[in-house]
């Protein structure tokens, strides 16, 4: 199936392997927010055991550098895709209140960004992420 939206997530490549995951996880949480449609329905096995329901489409994950995701998150606020950031100085806080207080006190163009994620139509998220190499 062929869906007319994309998830993207863009994490930064020189982080540590458990700062990756902890970027990845928190920016799709972000995502899962995007819109009414985005999660699927409950999952339930065989023994009628109830689980959540994931995102109802892929989720493709990036690898970039810094440079490329300032130019991301540039491109991403100018299509007007929904975007969720990550910035190097949530490593140090403990709570949402903090962490936006963090991301609120610095200048969009000196954000240090260590992950990116975007929701939107596949064509402004293709455009958005072009040149981009898949994680691996």
């Amino acid at each position: 199936m062929r869906f007319d939206t994309k998830i993207a997530l863009v994490v930064h490549e020189d982080l540590a392997q458990w700062q990756k995951l902890n970027v990845t996880a928190f920016l799709a949480s972000g995502i899962a927010r995007a819109a009414e449609d985005i999660m699927g329905e409950p999952y339930e096995d065989g023994s009628g055991n109830r689980y959540l329901p994931m995102f109802r489409e892929p989720v493709l994950c990036f690898a970039a550098d810094g440079e490329q995701l300032a130019r991301a998150r540039e491109r991403a606020l100018s299509r007007g895709l929904a975007t969720v950031l990550y910035t190097e100085e949530l490593f140090s806080t403990g709570n949402d209140a903090d962490n936006r207080a963090a991301v609120q006190a610095v200048e969009a163009e000196k954000l240090s960004l260590v992950g990116l994620g975007l929701y939107g139509p596949r064509n402004s998220v293709d455009r958005v992420s072009k040149g981009l190499k898949l994680h691996g």
